[in-house]
């Protein structure tokens, strides 16, 4: 019966924890965007790399003696 003594309060510590991380998240806009990231993936990334014109100069090796 002592552990309940220490289980209820540690329990009842925990949930409100869990309730003031879940208000600040829905005050910082978590939850804000839902459909963007499911739309997002479906769109293909056009721009291409880069690419190099010359192409870059080669080690140089030193004379043969």
């Amino acid at each position: 019966m002592d552990v309940l003594l220490w289980l209820i309060p540690s329990a009842l510590a925990l949930g409100l924890l869990g309730l003031i991380a879940f208000l600040w998240a829905l005050k910082s806009g978590q939850f804000d965007d839902l459909d963007g990231a499911a739309s997002r993936i479906l769109f293909d990334d056009d721009d291409e790399p880069p690419v190099n014109e010359a192409p870059p100069p080669a080690a140089e090796k030193p004379p043969p003696s």
